[in-house]
């Protein structure tokens, strides 16, 4: 199969998994979120590119997402997601990481800094889950998604702010991506009904935030339909070396609606200064 989604196999905690890896320097993982067919590519596609210029990156398909392996008995929870990522790193030799985490990526991002901190540089949280907020009708359809290429339109025009971005096309794009052998299996069971229950899982306590040391960059879009404003606000009252920056006239995804800005904002912050972690 040709696909530009699909990069290099890299065995991570004997789990066969799907890596973009591009550039050089200091290395900086990216991590996509939860939605129905999406791949580290999809999700990253116009960051990759001008990151590499600067940086290592590594853009893994996250298991259960994408061309990584599904293998049985695989939890499907945040701390075996976690467990494979610090795996990843383990097979790349890489000690620590700067890492960009999107939505669901932003959970996985924040267990990662609260279990394993002294593999986490900086942080760069995009629309990012993890602390409790009542789930929006945006998510909640997100993570009830029932394949069809009309569910797959509605879902992508609860994304995006501009509705020049969603075309029937794209749609049907990521309607294909959605279906393929064992995505919806993996994606269902991973955020089931109720599907308050399956966010409170991502989300960490009050308690481990405020105890999480990395520079944090939070990045969100105004108009996001899918995590609201104030999940973003609330991890920036807690985690204290943390900063806000909000785009306006954007949804949730910043890093296509926003792309060139988003860029210079991740390089610049992550360019800066010394490390307090």
């Amino acid at each position: 199969m040709t696909t530009p989604e699909i990069g290099q196999s890299i065995d991570a905690d004997a789990i066969a998994t799907n890596v973009h890896l591009a550039g050089s320097g200091d290395p900086v993982l990216l991590l996509h979120g939860s939605g129905p067919g999406v791949t580290a590519w999809a999700n990253w596609r116009l960051t990759i590119p001008p990151l590499a210029e600067r940086f290592t990156v590594i853009a893994p398909d996250v298991v259960g997402f994408g061309f990584t392996e599904r293998p049985d008995g695989f939890g499907y929870d945040l701390p075996a997601w976690t467990a494979h990522v610090v795996g990843l790193l383990d097979a790349l030799g890489l000690e620590s990481v700067h890492v960009v985490g999107n939505s669901f990526g932003g959970a996985l991002a924040l267990s990662l800094a609260a279990s394993s901190p002294d593999r986490v540089r900086r942080l760069v949280l995009m629309g990012s889950v993890g602390t409790r907020f009542e789930i929006t009708p945006g998510l909640d359809a997100v993570w009830g998604y029932e394949p069809s290429v009309a569910n797959m339109r509605a879902l992508l025009d609860l994304f995006a702010y501009d509705p020049r971005l969603v075309t029937d096309d794209l749609a049907q794009l990521r309607y294909d991506a959605s279906v393929r052998p064992g995505t919806q299996e993996a994606f269902a069971p991973s955020f089931p009904p109720p599907r308050q229950t399956a966010l409170d899982a991502l989300c960490l306590p009050d308690d481990v935030l405020a105890a999480v040391p990395h520079d944090t960059l939070l990045v969100h879009g105004r108009e996001d339909r899918i995590i609201p404003l104030s999940s973003s606000l609330r991890l920036l009252d807690l985690i204290p070396n943390a900063q806000l920056h909000v785009f306006g006239r954007c949804g949730h995804w910043t890093q296509i609606e926003q792309s060139d800005r988003f860029v210079r904002l991740v390089v610049d912050f992550l360019s800066d200064g010394t490390d307090r972690s």
